[in-house]
């Protein structure tokens, strides 16, 4: 068993394990996720980008108080093209894996319109924060310029 009242001693060793090397893995999530959304904020594509660690943030005032070692690596962007745009744009990643989990070592996408949220009219969507023009990213700790060729590469063939 690996959930419960008593882990089993495997599972305890990769945890401790983990835990040793927890604070630097943050630390690069942190950095490339702030590197890559600022990239992203002035691409032609992109018509918003929410991370609260972005200078153009409305909460970046509130991250020192509650995150005082960043914004975290989670984030969405908003493309232009709308919802086919955000289909091809997460088709075209390389380095991203397309799956709905947050917080792995590597880099992660998701469309939650066509995917987790794809149940919900356009207006539910919307509510929820996953509008049809809406991509997440979960930064891993990959070389950020090497994401970033890949984000430039998938933003440009999804037109």
């Amino acid at each position: 068993r690996d959930l419960g009242m008593t882990l089993n001693p495997q599972a305890a060793h990769y945890t401790l394990m983990g835990i040793e090397t927890l604070s630097m893995r943050m630390d690069k999530h942190v950095a490339n996720a702030k590197k890559i959304a600022a990239w992203l904020e002035g691409h032609d594509a992109v018509s918003g980008v929410t991370y609260a660690g972005l200078d153009s943030s409305p909460y970046k005032d509130r991250i020192p108080k509650i995150c005082p070692k960043g914004a975290g690596a989670l984030f969405t962007v908003q493309l232009k093209g709308g919802y086919e745009a955000c289909t091809k744009f997460v088709g075209g990643l390389n380095l991203f894996s397309h799956v709905a989990n947050l917080g792995d070592a590597r880099s992660l996408v998701i469309h939650p319109a066509s995917t987790t949220h794809r149940q919900l009219t356009e207006e539910q969507q919307i509510a929820a924060g996953a509008a049809p023009n809406t991509v997440r990213l979960s930064i891993g700790i990959e070389d950020a310029d090497d994401l970033i060729a890949d984000l430039d590469q998938a933003l440009r063939a999804a037109g």
